[in-house]
């Protein structure tokens, strides 16, 4: 198994502090937020390799951060050739684009580059190995406004993804898809035909919005809370969180 931590996005939504500065690399509680990841990473056997992609503008600080970074873990920083939102690949085409460029034929796990959680994937993991299915992590939300700007899915009594829809006005359920997720090795090639058919780049969500109709994908139901950085209430949030833990 190898890894993918998506770092490309260029986060208007916390200007000025994501104007010239990576969000993953933003600080919280003395240190970036990717190096909260990475230690959930390195407590994974199956782990030995992971690729972080971002784009041309924030390069170089992605790379400065590895060079700096004491890891057993194998980091490549990988450069999608974009410099600005207008350009970008967005996330499904960034994942693409790493599947091509290191000819990818590996299970993968998939994590958005900024999200914060204090849980370990291994169970997440385990879940996988066990089931030996495409599988996303899911979590109860109670909050429906929350739902609504989310990903809710229906899961079947075995687990199963019967439902999805992105951004839903109303809800079917209150579990929600999260930016985690482990595709089997043959699952990545559909991403190019995703890709091919026109279907939105972007949001890693829609992937599993249109992969879910052609095979099956299960849900991993996590009872932990996942800060997902998106704004500055959201940023002040896991300040709080994680300086008090």
């Amino acid at each position: 198994m190898k890894c993918l931590l998506l770092a490309a996005g260029y986060s208007t939504r916390l200007y000025p502090l994501t104007e010239n500065f990576p969000k993953p690399l933003l600080d919280i509680a003395g240190k970036p937020v990717i190096n909260y990841l990475v230690e959930k990473l390195e407590k994974l056997n199956e782990l030995k390799e992971v690729y972080v992609i971002t784009n041309s503008k924030f390069y170089n600080p992605f790379l400065s951060w590895r060079n700096s970074l004491k890891t057993s873990l194998k980091i490549e920083i990988i450069d999608d050739g974009t410099n600005n939102k207008d350009n970008r690949l967005g996330a499904i085409g960034d994942i693409q684009f790493v599947i091509n460029k290191k000819k990818l034929d590996d299970d993968l796990l998939i994590l958005g580059g900024d999200q914060l959680f204090k849980f370990y994937l291994n169970d997440f993991v385990d879940f996988f190995k066990k089931e030996n299915k495409d599988v996303t992590m899911v979590i109860k939300e109670r909050n429906k406004d929350l739902i609504k700007q989310s990903s809710c899915v229906v899961l079947d009594k075995n687990k199963k993804l019967i439902f999805f829809e992105e951004k839903p006005e109303n809800p079917s359920s209150d579990l929600i898809s999260r930016c985690i997720y482990i595709y089997k090795k043959d699952t990545l090639k559909l991403i190019e035909k995703y890709l091919e058919e026109k279907n939105n780049p972007d949001q890693p969500g829609r992937f599993v919005q249109w992969l879910y109709k052609k095979k099956e994908i299960l849900g991993f139901i996590s009872n932990n809370d996942i800060i997902d950085i998106g704004t500055h209430e959201t940023l002040e949030k896991a300040k709080k969180v994680f300086t008090s833990s």
